[in-house]
């Protein structure tokens, strides 16, 4: 089988029951209770897409899209106010592009991103102390 070489966009929406996710190029669509089941069912749903294709897709040709919003919705542990302050925007704005009153650039958007993207990483490289 042959492995298929471009990414696949699938486009996440908050649920009342979890999640759901999209693709606007393939008739792929999956849900999931959590962000982890989702993506596990995104690519197995694509995986049987392609399967009459003989492609086979892994799970680096899926790339998630969430809007602000729901992001920060789901992602509750991480605050606007401080990730506005890590990245050098004003927190009003920040605000302002998770409720939808205004809409972020691309460069926003990136500076946003990169931002997010460095906390998780600050945060998988820590380790806590604990005494018995």
């Amino acid at each position: 089988m042959k492995r298929l070489r471009k990414k696949i966009k699938m486009t996440v929406e908050k649920t009342d029951t979890g999640f759901s996710a999209f693709s606007a190029n393939y008739p792929v669509f999956t849900t999931g209770r959590t962000i982890t089941e989702l993506m596990h069912n995104s690519w197995e749903a694509v995986n049987l897409y392609f399967e009459d294709k003989k492609l086979m897709v892994t799970q680096e040709n899926l790339r998630f899209e969430i809007d602000l919003k729901q992001f920060f919705q789901y992602y509750k542990v991480l605050n606007a106010k401080f990730l506005a302050n890590k990245i050098g925007m004003n927190p009003t704005l920040l605000s302002q592009y998770i409720q939808g009153y205004k809409i972020p650039s691309e460069t926003q958007t990136t500076k946003i991103i990169n931002g997010i993207h460095q906390i998780g990483k600050e945060l998988a490289e820590i380790s806590l102390i604990y005494k018995h």
